[in-house]
């Protein structure tokens, strides 16, 4: 006896089979600088994961240190940027794996951002809390110091994972 199937609906084995892989930060900001809808390329990062189906790179996260100073206790780490193609649960499997990573180096808590307009759906099913709705926000120009702003000025939503 066979399903009868709509064609919006897959079954489990025919979704793509990810798998975690390793890469560099550059291939992670190539892709970043490719597919992120408002953040460009980060500097710097602590560690990076990528995810893969089959030889397509599908998604990466980049993990580094708070940028906020007064969470820079040596013990947290921020999820600086999760980018993927839409490749579906490809965002929850990055984050699973970048708290891995980050316990892995010793980090006890793992921190993100999403804008206030996301939902979230990817972070709750990684085990991610939501800390607060009005983190961040604002210009980081100040007095002599001017700087360009590039990224969404509202406020953010801060998500936390502890160990």
């Amino acid at each position: 006896m066979t399903k009868n199937r709509s064609a919006r609906s897959r079954s489990h084995d025919d979704r793509p089979r990810l798998a975690i892989v390793p890469t560099s930060l550059r291939e992670a900001n190539a892709f970043v600088a490719e597919h992120h809808r408002h953040n460009r390329p980060v500097a710097a990062g602590v560690c990076v994961v990528a995810v893969k189906t089959d030889d397509r790179l599908c998604g990466v996260a980049i993990l580094g240190r708070p940028v906020a100073r007064k969470l820079e206790d040596g013990f947290t780490a921020e999820v600086r940027r999760v980018c993927t193609d839409g490749t579906p649960n490809a965002c929850s499997m990055l984050l699973r794996a970048a708290w891995r990573a980050a316990k892995a180096l010793g980090y006890r808590n793992v921190i993100t951002y999403t804008l206030r307009e996301e939902g979230g759906a990817s972070l709750r099913a990684a085990g991610f809390k939501l800390v607060t709705d009005r983190a961040g926000g604002g210009r980081w120009s100040s007095g002599g110091r001017r700087a360009a702003d590039t990224h969404p000025l509202g406020y953010k939503c801060r998500w936390e994972l502890r160990t």
